[in-house]
């Protein structure tokens, strides 16, 4: 999606300071800098730093300036926010964080989607398995269908606050997905989980579908603490997912 001039302003800012370009406590460059550097308005530069404010990132006030926040009061649900982290690389406290959300937001939200589904929904997570199955079979991007899966999953609990959740934990997921791709057989053998979830979702039975799902999160924590261990280069979600490659 094409940002404009306050989206690049936004985006331009909020990596710098997750980046750590700006010292905690301290404060921005004055404005005058700032429209100099990014060749923008004051305007434009004010508005950045109230959405900035918005997401955790800045504080204003009187006397005291624009200040900038330490991560602790930052919005780690804002997907603006993952995604400037992510650019600069996921670290082993941020992905554990992660990691443990996920454990308590996705068996609940599975539960709720075994009694709430809608067929939309179930076509929306069937359309997203068949993906995951044809590049499987054929080679693609499996990534983004498994993403796409889970998703569907965590919409169809109805819930709005599960769902805005879900953006942040795409960050997780889209992680270990690509982790798991690294495996041999990773995603083959994660298959038949898949469609274990969605079936117990699709026959209503709330249960079923949590095991299932704890099942599909467990063998994702192994991958990452494996990774973690051994102290292998995470993947980087500001650049394309992998596509699975079928062997010759």
């Amino acid at each position: 999606m094409i940002k404009n001039v306050h989206g690049n302003t936004v985006d331009h800012l909020g990596s710098a300071i997750v980046a750590g370009s700006y010292p905690v406590d301290g404060s921005l460059p004055p404005e005058q800098s700032l429209c100099d550097e990014l060749g923008v308005s004051r305007t434009v530069i004010r508005e950045a730093v109230k959405s900035l404010v918005a997401k955790g990132l800045l504080s204003t006030g009187p006397k005291v300036g624009t200040k900038v926040l330490s991560s602790d009061r930052w919005n780690w649900f804002d997907p603006d926010v993952i995604a400037w982290q992510s650019k600069i690389g996921l670290t082993a406290d941020f992905l554990r964080d992660l990691q443990e959300t996920r454990r308590i937001v996705e068996p609940a939200a599975i539960r709720l989607a075994a009694e709430r589904a809608t067929a939309e929904d179930i076509a929306a997570a069937e359309a997203a398995y068949d993906g995951m199955r044809l590049a499987i079979e054929e080679g693609g991007d499996y990534v983004s269908f498994d993403l796409k899966f889970h998703q569907a999953l965590l919409h169809a609990s109805r819930n709005r606050m599960l769902v805005q959740m879900s953006k942040a934990l795409s960050a997780l997921l889209r992680t270990s997905f690509e982790i798991s791709t690294q495996r041999v057989d990773g995603p083959r053998s994660s298959l038949p989980l898949h469609r274990a979830v969605l079936d117990a979702v699709i026959a209503g039975k709330p249960d079923r579908a949590e095991r299932a799902i704890i099942v599909l999160i467990e063998g994702a924590h192994a991958d990452i603490e494996g990774i973690l261990r051994s102290r292998k280069k995470l993947p980087r979600l500001d650049k394309p997912a992998p596509h699975i490659r079928l062997s010759a």
